[in-house]
């Protein structure tokens, strides 16, 4: 691959002015990393679980991307994937280190998302808060792998060329990721509808401090699982079981605002505390009840709450 030349790019990996031709047009490089773009956030973020991570590897990626010569590229798209795998693979491994040393549980940094991305059921699957947190439990290839493939169809030779194996290696490789998840995620497949009910239960159940409620909609074994990063109040390890959560939650009412949103292609809560500090609240619905309650009190992770997020396949 050439060096990268010294073209200008605009903030979280999206060209600027100077990278537009004469005549008003993007020149051929920058036009095929803008239609691709939102696709390979896409890629980052689900490999990474942070979306200010996966601005910075579409900066690098398009530093690559620049550099190299267009003539002998047949899939523009797929060696884009291939440069934005290999960034995600060098951060992935440097988080991973970090993220052993974090202040209490680590969540994704949730994102607000537009109803289309709910419509694609595989794609707000893939991105919810309990698949991401499945993902974390795989090797950094194999999470590459499994996304590329299960997520984004690649094929094993275009994943091969991504993560630098042998198509037959990845095969295996995406059998045994394929195994690992299916260990862990949900069984059952929810409708955004179903979730959106119960959501909406539990919403009216702590804006009116109803508990016995509460109790009825939380699952005997749900886990609340609080990120504060130390930076704000949180739990530092899991809660566990309806008993424990629901006093938890009674703390919130009359303390603070609630409002429904779309988080990561799935219903959730976003919650303003009368110190000003805010939470997002994504939730795992299995049964008719809440088994998971996944609440990002960093405030470092929710500067992406303001705008809906570009994900696209």
């Amino acid at each position: 691959m050439n060096e990268p030349d010294e073209r200008a790019t605009g903030d979280a990996g999206r060209p600027d002015e100077r990278a537009i031709g004469d005549a008003g047009r993007p020149d051929p490089a920058t036009e095929a990393f803008l239609a691709h773009r939102n696709l390979l956030f896409t890629v980052a973020y689900e490999m990474l679980g942070s979306a200010t991570d996966a601005e910075d590897v579409l900066q690098e990626t398009w530093l690559r991307w620049i550099g190299v010569d267009l003539a002998p590229i047949r899939d523009q798209r797929a060696y884009l994937v291939r440069i934005t795998t290999r960034q995600a693979l060098t951060r992935l491994r440097t988080l991973r280190r970090r993220r052993e040393s974090y202040i209490g549980p680590w969540l994704p940094e949730p994102l607000l998302t537009t109803p289309d991305v709910a419509e694609d059921v595989e794609l707000a699957d893939s991105v919810s808060m309990a698949m991401l947190l499945v993902l974390e439990t795989l090797t950094p290839t194999e999470r590459a792998v499994f996304v590329l493939r299960e997520v984004f169809d690649l094929s094993y030779d275009e994943i091969a060329a991504a993560v630098d194996r042998t198509p037959a290696t990845v095969r295996q490789i995406a059998h045994r990721a394929r195994a690992h998840v299916a260990a862990r995620r949900p069984r059952e497949v929810v409708s955004a509808a179903q979730t959106r009910d119960v959501l909406e239960a539990f919403h009216r159940a702590v804006q009116t401090g109803d508990l016995q409620r509460l109790l009825e909609l939380l699952a005997p074994d749900v886990v609340l699982l609080t990120d504060g990063g130390g930076v704000v109040r949180a739990a530092l390890a899991p809660i566990v079981g309806a008993e424990r959560v629901v006093p938890v939650l009674g703390n919130i009412t009359g303390t603070a605002s609630l409002r429904a949103a779309l988080v990561n292609g799935h219903p959730a809560l976003l919650v303003r505390f009368a110190d000003g500090t805010g939470a997002a609240v994504a939730v795992r619905v299995d049964g008719g009840r809440v088994t998971g309650l996944y609440a990002v009190r960093n405030p470092e992770k929710l500067a992406h709450l303001d705008r809906a997020a570009p994900l696209h396949r």
